[in-house]
């Protein structure tokens, strides 16, 4: 039987990341700039507190956002943790209102001990969502009639290993996650005038990602009694130049010219986290994260200054009313956080800020090791100016976490 569960764990690993590159999970204007919407990288109970993680440390749910977790797991257990997401999302530009459904399968992962005080995680988790098409028909001054179309698609997956070690006394933890930053954005303009397809002009642009990415953790854990601890969590990113290619093809009429483009510079920021969690063991947890990235250092198409440095706030809780009851309601995590974020992107050097909500809830299975996990959020996308669209949407996360004693011996009498 265990054998099975492993052959289905590793094949849906195999697997998600194909399904991934063929699904959107947005279809946000906003994806039009940079790399797009930037993913939420919390799993599971994270995912419903607002979506942190550098401070979180349990030993029942994978948490690739600080790599120094990894060894909270026992050195007898395996965890498979796998995730699918929806959204519902409406805009308004001011004048018209549209209502957009997207869904996908989201991110999978895998955490197990090689020694008492070494541990592994795998998986993939996207990194950024590209997804958008809208347009509109416009007369110009001199009276010509015609249609601009803008459609994009695609975003960026990163496959991760990550190693965990506790190097004093289960209290500090160190760990690095090597990835690696894969997919392909596409951008779409059609320009069409009058009312026939016989006048078009037109762009594809095509951006391809191939490259390592690396993430250093570290987290203290500070006993205050016995069933009640504080854990400090640091995670580190550092800045690089990304192995990448774009494509630009220009259309006029029946004429098409590609330029293929190698030496233009794409980065990533320096990326600093910072978290804190009071945790009273199998009754509450209290945390709060702190991200910054310097995204206004990055090339981006070869030039700096196109994008604005982010910093996101997040605080969170998880309730238990009581572990060791039988009753199921007493054994639910109830979780709820806050989140607010400013955008990376900047549109005619205007931006927008993020605010978000969200509830959920951890529910045991019947060994009271696994859990399906259930979050609710709602986010708000408020622009500076009032020439930016106006955005929110209700997001929904089904999240299975598999929690197995795997490496245990049983003895026979």
């Amino acid at each position: 039987m265990l054998k099975i569960k492993r052959v289905v764990a590793v094949s849906i690993l195999i697997i998600i990341p194909l399904t991934m590159l063929a699904q959107n999970n947005t279809n946000s204007p906003y994806t039009r700039y940079g790399y797009g919407e930037l993913a939420d990288r919390s799993f599971g109970a994270g995912r419903a507190m607002g979506g942190l993680g550098f401070g979180i440390r349990s030993d029942k749910q994978i948490n690739p956002m600080n790599p120094a977790s990894y060894t909270s797991i026992d050195s007898l257990t395996f965890i498979f943790d796998f995730g699918i997401a929806g959204q519902m999302s409406w805009f308004n530009d001011g004048i018209n209102n549209e209502k957009h459904w997207n869904g996908n399968l989201e991110y999978a992962a895998m955490q197990f001990p090689i020694s008492r005080r070494i541990a592994v995680s795998a998986g993939v988790l996207p990194y950024s969502y590209v997804g958008y098409d809208f347009g509109s028909a416009q007369t110009s001054p001199e009276g010509v009639y015609y249609i601009e179309r803008f459609t994009g698609k695609g975003g960026l997956n990163e496959v991760y290993a990550g190693l965990s070690v506790d190097v004093w006394k289960k209290r500090l933890s160190v760990g690095l996650n090597a990835g690696y930053l894969f997919g392909r954005i596409l951008h779409n303009q059609i320009l069409t005038l009058g009312t026939t397809t016989t006048s078009q002009s037109g762009r594809n642009q095509e951006l391809r990602v191939n490259d390592i990415k690396l993430d250093f953790g570290a987290q203290y854990m500070h006993q205050i009694s016995a069933s009640e601890y504080i854990v400090s969590g640091l995670a580190f990113s550092p800045a690089k130049e990304l192995n990448a290619t774009s494509s630009d093809i220009i259309m006029n009429g029946n004429t098409l010219d590609t330029i293929q483009v190698s030496n233009q510079v794409f980065g990533l920021p320096h990326s600093f986290g910072l978290g804190v969690s009071y945790v009273k063991q199998n009754k509450l947890t209290l945390a709060a994260d702190l991200l910054y990235e310097t995204w206004a250092q990055v090339k981006y198409i070869d030039e700096k200054g196109q994008f604005k440095n982010r910093i996101r706030i997040a605080a969170g809780a998880e309730f238990i009313p009581d572990y060791q009851e039988r009753a199921f309601l007493s054994r639910v995590r109830y979780r709820a956080g806050l989140h607010y974020s400013n955008s990376y992107l900047q549109i005619n050097n205007k931006s927008y800020n993020e605010y978000g909500a969200s509830v959920g809830f951890g529910l045991p299975l019947i060994d009271n090791r696994s859990f399906l996990n259930l979050s609710f959020e709602y986010v708000k996308i408020k622009p500076e100016v009032s020439t930016l669209i106006d955005e929110q949407y209700f997001r929904f996360t089904v999240n299975y976490t598999f929690n197995e004693r795997w490496f245990f011996k049983f003895k026979v009498e």
